[in-house]
This record gives structure tokens, C-alpha cells and sequence, in this order.
């Protein structure tokens, strides 16, 4: 047989194979039923989201919010040494042995500058510029230093501690500024551009997303609603600018958590909110004037949530009442359960406090509540914040009254800071003893540096207006019992005047 014709037997029967492959296929596929039920017919998901596909170019941003941010550079006199507190100072044989001039270098006290570094973010033309407390608190001087080189000479118009912002000023025009954003609006996944002064290296920009939104109870402040971002943040940052997408600015960077001290993955920044709310009141006033409801609130756990007949464990359970203020006035009840202030949702105490405290004082607002599983709208007028709740952190302050249990013994609030320093639980409240007068009737109780007083005579004692209005109280005769937290330990301690 020739080429030609096995070629020709071969197409042939190659064609009759495809054509009955084809009505094969025909006939198979339109008997669905033929096949087994878990592969008849492909279940339908959902497209997965769309992403665009070039990377987002944040050069415009940086090109836009850079010049506004500005490094920070503080000096401040620390005095060291002073009179030696070991014994061996008074030996007499010391003394004749290494001779009086030598112990008398030890006990003249000595000056010596410290100097650290942080960020600042320019928020108006006219030279404001924005920055966290601890960047320039017990600062003798403080230079800014501007993107186009130029210092200045910074002057502080206000510090607020309980929120770790301050506004400095310098004299200077024209300047360019970063606008103001909106950080209700942030999401979680949103890009966001940390830019600042880290280790002195100015003008650093590190690129993240918002991680979180709404830290509170982290131990960095006293009014705590932190924007959680990945963006990297380390020492020098303080004070700088978290902006979005847009070149508005959301956030102050503040704080980082590190078990090494460097830039570990979580970073807070301040939202931009609660900055701006805290910079107008210093610059108006000097201070920050808070908003006040007058109520004790605790967190709805799961048990509390079952007790109360509630679905979810949210809102603010109230458990005292403070009398003549607001929400005593507006009928706000000991066992209610707030779950909306204002037209927002109250899922924890800490949105509660931070959402009061911004409220302009002398506004009327709704509070929805539950009130034995029974919804209920009330209207509070919001005042003024008390003197003795607002007082300052670092105020320190003695029992009222001689001869009385407490006589003798100072005490100071309990700051985030002592808080981390004494390895207390967040969340802790109470006043920290700084000192105990040797003698008195506390010293001899057993009444310790350190300690945390959390109750006198059984009533809450939450800072230092509690301790000075609880101490006042007391008896020169009568027998005091104190409630206290002892290196994590809880016990009760009677004092004898």
C-alpha cells in the first residue's frame, strides 16, 4: 500500500473517532442526572473584592504634608546628686579615712542638660503647631526645626496630660499646614502615612494601614480612642502626622507597643478629632475645659449582659449617680444601662467618658438607655467637668485635717504611667501613696510608699478629688478602714488616730 492511501485510511478513521467523540459529548453532557450530586452542578461564590490593579502612589501626599511637619528638639536642667542616703556617709572612720572633701562631691547637687527629640505637625499659617505632652513636658527650651531649615524658638500654650497633647507656638507666617480629616470616618484597611523625626532622622515617611480604630484601656493616657496602625512608628515620631490618602491628617502618633523598645507592628496615634477639640480649648483658655454627666459606669460583661436580660455585652452600666449633676437632674438612674449618647452607639465606658468629655458644655443631649429591660430617652445638659475631677495628674496632696487616720500621708493620682510602672491591670483607679509621715498613725497601721488606696470607710476613692473630700470627712477619734492594692494584692488596712 502507497503513502497516499494509509494517509488516507488514517484520516478516515480518525475522522469517524471525533465524530462520535462530538455526539458522545453531545448526548453526555445533556444528561445531568447521569452524574453524581456533588458534581452536577458547581456551587456559585461570590466574585472576590476588586483591588485596583497599580499600586497607590503616595508621592503627591508626602510632596504635600512633609514641609508641615517639623522636628522637635527639647533641653531641660535635671539636678543630680545631693546628700547621700548611705549610711556609710555619717561613719566617723569613713569620714577620717577618705577625707571631707571627698564626701562633700558627693552631697553638692549638680546640673546637667537632657535633651531628647520628637515631632510636631504645623496646623495653622500663623505658626500653632500640634504635638503630644510628653514631647515637651518640663521643657526649659524647645527649638523647632522646619522642613525648608529654618529654627524657631517654640513657646508652649498648653499641655494637657489626660490626653498626651500639647499646642507650642512659634513666630513665623505664611506657613504651610496640614488640613484637618475627619477620624470618624477612618476604616479599618485604610492606607495611612506615619511622617516624622524617628531616631532624628528627619522627615521620615513609613506607609501602614489602620489596623484598628477606638483603643482605649491601653495605659498610654486618661482619655484614650486610638487609631491601631502598622505603619512604623518609633522613638522620635511622637508628635507627628498620620495622614490618609488624601494628605489630611486623622491622627497624632503617640505611642508604640514594643517589648524591645523599636517598632514592633502596633502603633497609636491620637485621633484627629479629639486632637482638634483639645488644641481650641488651650488656645482659648489655656486649658481644656471637659464635658461632665456625673456618673460611675462600669463595662457590661456576658454575666452582667444575662443579669440585665441583654443580647450583647455592650453599653455603659451605671453604678452610682452623682448628686445635683446632670444626670441625676435628667433622671438617670444607679442600674441603667446606657447604650446611646448623642445619636452614637455606646458599646464600652470608654466611648462613654471620650464622648462626654468632647461634648460642649451647656448642650442638650439624647441618651438612650435600658432601664429594666425597658428602653428609655432622656435629655442631659451637659456641664463643666468639676475642679476636683479635673485635676491634674501630677498634683500631690496630703490627708485633710490633723490628728485625724490619714493625717500625714500623701498621696498623688494613679497615672498611666505608675500604672505600668506597678504592673496593675488596666482599668485600675485610685491614688498612689508618695509618702508617709514617719510617726503617724498610717506608718504605724503598716500604711506603705506605693500602695493604692481604692476605698476610705468603704466609699470608692477614684482620684484626688475622692481622697480629699473622703479624708476631710474623718474623725480625729474614729477608726478608719482602708481598701488597698498592695503589688497586686488586695487588703484591708485599720488606722487608729
Amino acid at each position: 500500500m502507497s503513502l497516499d492511501r494509509r494517509s488516507f485510511k488514517v484520516g478516515i478513521i480518525a475522522g469517524v473517532f471525533l465524530v462520535t467523540g462530538i455526539i458522545a459529548g453531545i448526548v453526555f453532557s445533556s444528561r445531568t442526572d447521569l452524574l453524581p450530586s456533588a458534581i452536577s452542578a458547581p456551587t456559585e461564590t461570590a466574585p472576590p473584592p476588586v483591588i485596583g490593579g497599580t499600586p497607590p502612589n503616595f508621592v503627591p501626599v508626602v510632596k504635600a504634608v512633609m514641609p508641615a511637619v517639623v522636628n522637635i528638639s527639647t533641653t531641660r536642667l535635671v539636678k543630680q546628686g545631693g546628700p547621700a542616703q548611705s549610711p556609710l556617709m555619717d561613719d566617723p572612720f569613713f569620714r577620717q579615712f577618705f577625707g571631707e572633701e571627698f564626701f562633700h562631691r558627693f552631697q553638692i547637687p549638680r546640673e546637667r542638660r537632657e535633651n531628647s527629640l520628637g515631632s510636631g505637625v504645623i496646623v495653622s499659617a500663623d505658626g500653632y503647631i500640634v504635638t503630644n505632652n510628653h514631647v515637651v513636658a518640663k521643657a526649659d527650651e524647645i527649638k523647632v526645626l522646619l522642613n525648608d531649615r529654618r529654627e524657631f524658638t517654640g513657646k508652649v500654650v498648653g499641655t494637657d496630660p489626660k490626653s498626651d497633647i500639647a499646642v507650642i507656638k512659634i513666630n513665623a507666617k505664611d506657613l504651610p499646614m496640614v488640613p484637618w480629616g475627619d477620624s470618624d470616618k477612618l476604616e479599618v484597611g485604610e492606607y495611612v502615612l506615619a511622617i516624622g523625626n524617628p531616631f532624628g532622622l528627619n522627615q521620615t515617611v513609613t506607609q501602614g494601614i489602620v489596623s484598628a480604630v477606638g483603643r482605649a484601656n491601653v495605659g498610654i493616657a486618661d482619655y484614650e480612642d486610638f487609631i491601631q496602625t502598622d505603619a512604623a512608628i518609633n522613638p522620635g515620631n511622637s508628635g507627628g502626622a498620620l495622614v490618609n490618602v488624601h494628605g489630611h491628617l486623622v491622627g497624632i502618633n503617640t505611642a508604640i507597643f514594643s517589648r524591645s523598645g523599636g517598632y514592633m507592628g502596633i502603633g497609636f496615634a491620637v485621633p484627629s478629632n479629639m486632637t482638634r477639640t483639645v488644641m481650641d480649648s488651650l488656645i482659648k483658655g489655656g486649658k481644656v475645659v471637659r464635658g461632665w454627666l456625673g456618673v460611675s459606669i462600669q463595662d457590661v460583661t456576658p454575666d452582667l449582659a444575662k443579669q440585665f436580660g441583654l443580647k450583647d455585652a455592650r453599653g455603659a452600666l451605671v453604678g452610682e449617680v452623682i448628686p445635683d449633676s446632670p444626670a441625676a437632674t435628667a433622671g438617670i438612674q444607679s442600674g441603667d444601662i446606657i447604650t446611646a449618647f448623642n445619636g452614637k452607639t455606646v458599646d464600652n465606658t470608654s466611648i462613654l467618658r471620650n464622648t462626654v468629655a468632647q461634648t460642649p458644655v451647656g448642650q442638650k443631649v439624647k441618651v438612650n438607655l435600658l432601664r429594666e429591660k425597658k428602653t428609655i430617652s432622656l435629655e442631659v445638659k451637659i456641664t463643666e467637668q468639676p475642679k476636683d475631677v479635673a485635676q491634674a495628674d501630677d498634683d500631690t496632696v496630703q490627708g485633710d485635717g490633723k490628728n485625724t487616720a490619714l493625717a500625714g500621708v500623701e498621696v498623688r493620682n494613679l497615672t498611666p504611667e505608675i500604672a505600668r510602672a506597678l504592673r496593675l491591670p488596666p482599668g485600675t483607679s485610685g491614688v498612689v501613696i508618695a509618702g508617709v509621715e514617719v510617726g503617724s498613725a498610717a506608718e504605724v497601721a503598716g500604711l506603705q510608699e506605693g500602695d493604692i488606696i481604692l476605698e476610705i470607710n468603704r466609699q470608692p476613692v477614684r482620684n484626688i478629688g475622692d481622697f480629699k473630700r473622703l479624708s476631710g470627712k474623718l474623725s480625729k477619734k474614729a477608726s478608719t478602714l482602708l481598701l488597698i492594692n498592695r503589688q497586686g494584692r488586695k487588703i484591708f488596712i485599720a488606722i487608729q488616730p
